[in-house]
Parts: structure tokens; sequence; C-alpha cells
């Protein structure tokens, strides 16, 4: 019997299960981001001091005088989280195999996901070894906001075709959102600098980026109301164009996450970014990113689900299309 042939006998997962499994990896790639914020605020990145080991000769915390015990159990428990995140990913790549006929763009969406995992490890493992470097800390952060946009265009995958891309609204508008995507980078990279001149290093021991954080900050500020004007904009564009209910309705909800997020920070600075505030804001970091992604997929349409890619049991009738409702 040739080696994994038991594979393909193995049943096609419907679209729902498929659907909730990108979903699950949107869930958990934007996840790990706060609980790494949550190992920064309580300075307990360097908790686990070697790595892949929490200590030398040993995978799990243990009692050391240099070294809290709640601070290890912190870095430790985000390192479990990674496999979650790993598991869920390699999930999502065993769907998109199952599926039949083969479809190549759901493959390599899936793909990305415990890719991404695997080089959030090195990195995450690189961090540790460098002493939490603010460079590197930064880039762990910017990997996973990469990783939550494609889990975005994964769960759009799962439920539509592989037909060639149909525009829904004009091209100047889909240039414009070319450009609010390089705006949104830009932001967060902006935003990763502030954090590295800021007091929640990771570790009282870690040097920070020596630039002065109120310039940063105004720098951060400057691309948020820059991102707004372009959304405002589009948004303008979008009823000029006349689109349909569904992209207002992800315009709209990227409009009041970019609100909120612009709000935090403010509130954030004038309180001297105290610990709580500091996760929750990279938690909606995580959002837009999410929203942003969301608008993104609504105005473009890669056509109906194939009916051979639909589970048996799904189909009301043989034949019938399957659309995204994502």
């Amino acid at each position: 019997m040739p080696a994994f042939s038991w594979f393909s006998r193995l049943p096609t997962p419907s679209v729902a299960v498929q659907r909730a499994l990108a979903v699950a990896a949107v869930v958990t790639q934007a996840g790990i981001a706060v609980t790494g914020s949550v190992v920064r605020v309580t300075g307990s990145g360097l908790g686990c001091p070697t790595w892949p080991q929490c200590f030398p000769g040993s995978l799990t915390p243990v009692a050391h005088p240099e070294f809290a015990t709640f601070n290890q159990w912190v870095e430790f428990s985000n390192r479990l989280l990674t496999g979650v995140v790993g598991f869920v990913g390699a999930a999502c790549l065993v769907a998109a195999l199952l599926v039949r006929p083969r479809r190549r763009r759901l493959v390599w969406l899936a793909a990305s996901m415990p890719a991404g995992v695997v080089a959030q490890a090195v990195i995450g493992g690189f961090t540790v070894l460098t002493g939490l470097a603010w460079w590197s800390v930064a880039v762990h952060f910017l990997v996973s906001m990469v990783l939550v946009w494609l889990a975005v265009l994964l769960v759009r995958a799962v439920g539509e075709g592989d037909g060639p891309v149909r525009p829904l609204v004009p091209r100047p508008l889909r240039g414009l959102q070319v450009f609010n995507a390089g705006v949104l980078a830009a932001l967060l990279v902006a935003g990763t600098l502030v954090t590295s001149a800021g007091p929640h290093s990771g570790d009282a021991r870690t040097p920070r980026l020596d630039l002065p954080i109120a310039s940063l900050a105004q720098v951060h500020a400057d691309l948020l109301f820059l991102y707004l004007g372009v959304l405002v904009g589009l948004g303008f564009g979008l009823r000029a164009a006349g689109v349909d209910r569904r992209i207002w309705s992800r315009f709209w909800t990227l409009i009041a996450v970019v609100l909120a997020q612009g709000v935090l920070g403010m509130v954030q600075y004038w309180t001297g970014v105290p610990e709580v505030l500091a996760s929750i804001h990279v938690l909606g970091a995580g959002l837009v990113t999410v929203a942003t992604a969301a608008l993104w997929t609504a105005t473009r349409d890669y056509g109906p689900l194939p009916a051979a890619a639909v589970a048996p049991a799904e189909g009301a009738k043989a034949g019938s299309p399957v659309t995204s409702t994502v």
C-alpha cells in the first residue's frame, strides 16, 4: 500500500468545518499577540531565559532565586499557547488538503498558518536569545499581524471559488484600499517603535529604543489620522459606486474599530501607558487588522464555490453553488 494512501480516503470536511477552523486561526493568531503583550507588560519576557527549554535541562519552569515563579509561568504559558495555534494551523492545512478537487489557493493560504507558527517559534527563540532586543520583539508582533491578515483571507477563501478575481468596486477605490493597507502597515510599525521606547520591554534589564517617545507617539498619531482620512475618502467613493450592504457593513465596522483604537491610544498616552491598556491596545491592533482585511475581501470575489468541493451532506441540491457570507 503506498505511503499515506489512507489520507486520500478520509472524508472531505464540510464548508462549515473548514470555516470554523479558519475562524479559529484568526482568533488564535490574534490571541497569541495579546498574550505576548501580557508577557511584556508583566516583565516576564525572560521568565524562561533559554529556548526551546525554559531552563537548561528543563522544558518547564523550575525554582530559581533569580527568576520569579510568576514570571516563569507567564512566559511558559505563552509558549504553550503556541502549540494551540500550531494545532489549529495544522488542522486548517489538513482540511484544505482533503478538499476535492484540490484548491491551490485554499491550500496555500491554509499552509501559511502552520508555516507562520514555525516562523514565529524561531523568531521567539531568537528574541529570547538576544535578551529581548527591541527590534526582535517588534518583528514578532508584526509577523503576527501578517498571519492575522492571511487567516482572514483564508476564512473568505473557504466559501468562494477559484475563478479569476472579480472586483466589486471601481479600480480607483481598489487602489485606495492598497494605499490604506500600506498606511496600516506603517501604523503598526510606528506602534512597535512607541512600545520599544516605552516602559514595557518584557524585562527590566532590557535596553529600550533610544528615541524620544513623545516624537514617536506623534508620528503614530499622525499615521492614524492619515489612515482615518483615507477611510473617509474610501467611504465617499463607496457611496458614489453604490456598493452592496455587505461592503457597507464591513466599512462601518472598520470605522468603529479604528475610532475605538484611536481613543484608547490617547487615553493610554495620557495615563502613562498602564499595563492593562497596553494589552487591550494590542488586541485593538489585531481587530483593526481583521476589519481591514475583511473589507478587502468584501470588495473582491472569486466566484461561487464549485459543487464538487462541497461535502455531499451539505448541498441542498446536487450541483448547487455555495457562496461565502464572510
